[in-house]
């Protein structure tokens, strides 16, 4: 009589998730090997192949899709089986940085709430610093934040690479006050554009300040000012105009995980948002 082991079907449903066995790997703290084994050793007993494999992508087979709802009611019995019928509904508090949440937010979101119907998520967003103490105070389990300063440890989800974004719609030459459309203080990325400006020479003027980076980017698609952006967080609508315009170069910033937990289900959530993280990251 063949028999699912927990661990194998686990294994299948963070590559289903994330999509690869590397960052399946990662969240499950494991290697990509012993995904594979796994993966393998779960084809081997439901006779089934679940997952086509190629050197760029990783995608569910016919029979993988049909498997996976059961799969996830197999893990959730599993779950109340632990912890009983009516398990209590455990919070995961996050702080994003705004500048750092970007189009991840969804997909971190999707998965999160994917892995555990029984983790209830408080997410925060705010200025990376803000964050930080918060985090420090001890009201986070986790934040996601620009690097700052000489802060160490925490681990690396991505570098960002930041550029001057305006709707090509905007008239600006050299030697005019330059419009900005930023954040308020104490934004780390309002004060490395206003640094690099100073240092060039070039005048300028906050035209613009927002509440969020929404607010923000709306306001440089509306032709009112030009606002420092990560590439990867700039909107569709945007140009970069600062290699045109004789705009200084802007230095890049690590967005960086800090989490203290010790509950497993947390970990392993927070496993899954380091490696979707990436994963997002990585295709933009």
């Amino acid at each position: 009589m063949n028999l699912l082991d927990i661990d194998t079907v686990q294994a299948f449903l963070r590559v289903a998730e994330l999509q690869g066995f590397t960052r399946a790997a990662e969240a499950l703290g494991t290697t990509q090997a012993a995904v594979s084994m796994k993966l393998q050793r779960l084809e081997s007993v439901t006779g089934k192949r679940l997952v086509e494999r190629s050197p760029r992508a990783v995608a569910l087979t016919a029979d993988g899709t049909a498997f996976l709802p059961h799969a996830r009611a197999l893990m959730e019995a599993h779950d109340r089986a632990l912890s009983g019928d009516r398990p209590a509904r455990q919070q995961l508090s996050l702080g994003i940085s705004d500048h750092a949440a970007g189009p991840e937010l969804v997909p971190l979101l999707e998965q999160l709430h994917a892995m555990s119907s029984q983790l209830a998520l408080s997410v925060t967003i705010g200025f990376s610093r803000q964050m930080l103490d918060a985090y420090d105070a001890g009201e986070f389990d986790a934040v996601v934040v620009r690097q700052e300063g000489g802060r160490r440890g925490g681990e690396r989800l991505t570098e960002d690479n930041f550029g001057w974004f305006a709707t090509p719609r905007l008239a600006w030459r050299r030697g005019e006050t330059l419009p900005l459309a930023t954040l308020a203080p104490p934004c780390g990325v309002r004060a490395l554009a206003i640094r690099a400006l100073d240092k060039a020479g070039i005048a300028w003027s906050e035209s613009f300040i927002g509440g969020g980076v929404t607010a923000v980017a709306a306001a440089a698609l509306a032709g009112l000012a030009v606002a420092p952006l990560a590439r990867r967080i700039a909107p569709p609508g945007l140009v970069e105009i600062g290699p045109a315009k004789g705009l200084p170069a802007l230095p890049s910033s690590k967005v960086m995980l800090h989490s203290r937990v010790g509950d497993p289900a947390k970990r392993m959530a927070l496993r899954t948002l380091a490696a979707t993280f990436k994963r997002v990251a990585a295709v933009r």
